[in-house]
């Protein structure tokens, strides 16, 4: 009885599974331990931390609905005007929202 190879799982692209099978054992060996760990990585990134717990325990009165409580404020100066920004980490890109201008007297 020759054995038949796997069926892919129809959620994985045709082009993947396509270049999957131009590869040799060795090589999807690789392929599998990789995609292993990269998933577990990706599965460690969206978990909330006990740190991300602790951060959300208080909101500030004046922070927007649309802001993440872990936001942070910084001073932006534009053409020799200051003003005060909202910023936060979103993945691998930092976030910004306008808050106000920086009192002359600061």
């Amino acid at each position: 009885m020759p054995q038949e190879p796997p069926i892919p799982p129809t959620e994985l692209p045709n082009d993947t599974v396509d270049k999957l099978d131009d590869y040799s054992a060795e090589l999807l060996r690789y392929v599998a331990t990789y995609a292993e760990e990269l998933a577990d990585y990706r599965e460690r990134q969206d978990r909330p931390t006990e740190k991300d717990d602790e951060d959300v325990d208080e909101r500030s009165e004046d922070l927007p609905d649309s802001v993440p409580s872990k936001a942070t404020i910084t001073i932006k100066e534009i053409n020799d005007n200051r003003y005060y920004y909202w910023q936060w980490r979103e993945g691998d890109r930092i976030k910004s929202q306008y808050k106000g201008p920086v009192d002359s007297d600061e």
